[in-house]
């Protein structure tokens, strides 16, 4: 159906939208220890990636099969699937290069590079991530570069892809930091988890993917109450809920944000404590007589052992209700205190579907689009040997639990919002009397408020899931797998940046209209030039290219300069009688020299060269600032944003290379025709400044025009080599200075592009 094109996409890896849904799964963490090896593993990966239509394909003829047996599965019919997934890291090690130089702070992207063992998701105690069996790259494991995801009908048939891939991955040499093997649970725990509830129940239908219902077309045909989500909550570069944009590189298009999480579950535990809190209530007489440890496990869920939910079941279960699709068609509208289904449930923890208020007595919120921009897809299996106390199984020592992997476009607004806002926070839903508690089947520790009309009982529980590992990766595109095979992340030519060496504020041309303009020295094909940018006050700063490179050989003030070094506005001479001078360093036969010149109020309207600017005084050696001693070659300098022309004098840090390295110093300059100059401190590393760590060389400092000796701070951009960072610098005596915004490529300014 041409309504239903991502059935068909070839791009998009197959477990994301169709989901691969495999009795057996091996996941695979992998460490590159050869980057070049690496991309060539990539190369031959990419053929074996399963694909949306590939496994959608299959997964509607198993699913006909599978009716036409009356529900047994069909023996004939069999696949096995693999996809890839890679940390920030991993794209790192592929490339050679950051993939996100620049990501916006509290963004998914953010989140992404940080890692989920850097992020504050309750993963303390047991569940910290010193603890994890994988993930802790920067802890006592290894770093995961790259998750290998391999799914099979049959054991053999998974046993042997995984070690055909085992072995390609020694021929890579790529490290297996850590192997899970995960599979569906047996006999009459099918389709089950470790505690025993029916799992995967409440996934959404995709739009784009999954046919509407004629008769309610916000859900998927065939599952009433299965509402259908836009694409782009789960793959970059779709539509999105609301129509909200994406803020992701291009790169990112048509690939997924990955949550790999391996929770092991206290089942004993679990059940104990559900025996010990039905005591609890039934002491105060709020519950049936009747009501037995599965009544209330089923509260905690949301649902019944067989998915049945306790919405529209709340005295018994009824497995037939759980068939036809119709074990999702509910909500909480009617049950607002939660005395159906409890607020804790781990059902109304994950998705408070219609049932939603700010507070008791509002109008509950609308599904579209408050709950629906928070959707995930969930993927995953069991792991380890079932336990139960109401079947066999293995003991209880034994490790088991759930191999959870979730998809999305957006980590932080979608999974971490879940975890954090949602599951794990006591206060929600929010506004009650008594605080809800955390999610009562997976959440941790804590007092949960069993609500019963005029009276409210406290129950006491501890944590039964605990994280053992947890890695976030990007799902790439089928397209942009080829290219990371290449080392590369576009197949678009790299952008150039004109090399910037020197700019010059233009007077008369600062915060003017909301911008400020300047001229950008540099060289070209005709030796030096120069090209006008604008800088926008604002957050965003944005630049633009005003008028293009032209050679500085048409302008008499520039005569004889092959390079410009360095700009130094004169303090006391900006702006006078329709002027103002500039003293330009440059270098001539290898030696530094400098010259003053003056630029016209109106040199980018239209004068004359000869006009709008001239040299006023000609070129002289460093040897004539008596603060310059030792200084072979000036490299920037940078004003001390509350020590100009105060008490006639203007006080700047130099920055000049000594001895291979790069040194700086403090000096002043008088104000008045001779502009005296003096040393104020001898020259120091720049291990001083915090805010230069990592820079070897600074070639320039550019005061951000806006925030200039705001609230006594002053922020600069600090141009290195291909990068740029944003440094603040305080005013005071101390002058304390720190990063504010971290490495860029020089890229991110358009106006230095060519």
């Amino acid at each position: 159906m041409d309504d239903l094109k991502l059935r068909e996409s070839d791009d998009i890896q197959g477990d994301v939208l169709a989901g691969f849904k495999k009795d057996q799964m091996t996941l695979l963490f992998l460490k590159f220890e050869d980057p070049a090896r690496a991309r060539t593993w990539v190369k031959a990966l990419e053929p074996q990636i399963s694909t949306t239509r590939q496994v959608a394909t299959f997964n509607a003829a198993f699913s006909r099969a599978r009716r036409a047996a009356a529900g047994g599965d069909p023996q004939t019919l069999k696949a096995t699937w693999t996809n890839v997934s890679f940390t920030y890291e991993g794209l790192r090690e592929l490339t050679g290069k950051d993939p996100l130089p620049s990501v916006r702070p509290r963004s998914g992207l953010e989140a992404f590079k940080q890692g989920s063992d850097k992020r504050a998701l309750g993963d303390t105690g047991d569940s910290a991530p010193e603890m994890w069996l994988f993930g802790n790259g920067n802890g006592k494991g290894q770093p995961v570069h790259a998750v290998l995801t391999v799914a099979s009908d049959t054991v053999e048939d998974l046993q042997a892809a995984v070690r055909q891939q085992r072995e390609a991955c020694a021929a890579a040499k790529i490290v297996i930091v850590f192997q899970q093997d995960a599979a569906t649970l047996p006999g009459s725990r099918r389709g089950k988890e470790h505690f025993g509830f029916k799992d995967g129940v409440s996934e959404p239908g995709v739009i784009g993917f999954d046919e509407p219902d004629p008769a309610r077309p916000e859900c998927v045909k065939g599952h009433h109450g299965t509402r259908l989500i836009p694409p782009g909550e789960f793959v970059v570069g779709h539509d999105r809920v609301g129509g909200e944009p994406h803020d992701m590189p291009e790169w990112a298009e048509n690939g997924s944000f990955q949550v790999v999480r391996r929770l092991g579950q206290d089942v004993p535990g679990f059940w104990s404590q559900v025996a010990g809190q039905l005591k609890v209530l039934k002491q105060a007489k709020v519950v049936p007589p009747e009501a037995t440890v599965e009544w209330l496990a089923a509260r905690l869920v949301g649902r019944w052992r067989s998915g049945t939910p306790v919405a529209t079941c709340p005295h018994a279960d009824k497995p037939s209700n759980a068939l036809a699709g119709e074990d999702n068609d509910f909500g909480y509208r009617n049950d607002p205190e939660g005395f159906l289904t409890p607020l804790f449930s781990h059902l109304r923890k994950t998705n408070p579907r219609d049932g939603l208020q700010e507070k008791p007595g509002d109008p509950p919120f609308d599904e579209n689009p408050v709950m629906d921009r928070r959707r995930i897809i969930r993927r995953g299996a069991p792991y380890g040997a079932p336990f139960d106390p109401a079947s066999e199984g293995g003991g209880p020592d034994e490790k088991r639990g759930l191999l959870f992997i979730c998809y999305q476009s957006d980590l932080v607004q979608q999974f971490e919002f879940i975890q954090k806002a949602w599951i794990d926070s006591p206060d929600f839903p929010p506004n009650r009397t008594e605080k809800p508690g955390p999610d009562g089947m997976v959440g941790a520790a804590g007092m949960l408020s069993y609500e019963t009309p005029g009276k409210t009982t406290q129950l006491t529980l501890s944590q039964f899931v605990v994280t053992e590992g947890s890695v976030y990766c990007f799902v790439p595109s089928l397209r942009l797998l080829r290219l990371l095979g290449d080392g590369r992340l576009t197949d678009k030519p790299p952008t150039v940046v004109r090399p910037t060496d020197a700019f010059l504020p233009l007077p008369g041309m600062q915060q003017v209209g909301g911008k400020s303009w300047y001229w950008a020295y540099g060289t070209g094909g005709d030796g030096a030039v120069c090209r006008t940018l604008s800088i926008a006050d604002g957050d965003e700063h944005k630049d633009v290219r005003e008028r293009p490179d032209r050679p500085l050989s048409t302008w008499p003030c520039y005569a004889g300069v092959a390079k410009v070094d360095v700009i130094l506005p004169v303090p006391d001479e900006q702006q006078v009688n329709g002027r103002s001078r500039f003293w330009l360093f440059h270098t001539v036969e290898g030696r530094q020299v400098y010259r003053l010149i003056s630029i016209a109020d109106g040199a980018e309207n239209g004068l004359p060269p000869e006009q709008a600017g001239r040299v006023d005084r000609p070129d002289r050696p460093l040897s004539a600032w008596a603060s310059f001693g030792g200084i072979q070659q000036v490299d920037a300098f940078l004003p001390v944003p509350d020590m100009q022309r105060i008490n006639g004098k203007s006080h700047y840090w130099v920055f000049h290379t000594l001895m291979g390295s790069q040194v700086y110093r403090l000096i002043s300059i008088s104000d008045g025709s001779a502009h005296q100059d003096a040393i104020e401190r001898g020259d120091l590393g720049l291990n001083m400044w915090r805010s230069l760590n990592g820079i070897t060389r600074v070639d320039e400092f550019l005061p951000v025009p806006d925030m200039q000796r705001i609230n006594g701070l002053s922020l600069f951009w600090v141009f290195h080599q291909d990068k740029y960072r944003i440094i603040v610098i305080r005013d005071g005596q101390r002058h304390e200075d720190q990063i504010t915004v971290d490495d860029r490529p020089l890229t991110v300014w358009t106006s230095l592009t060519s």
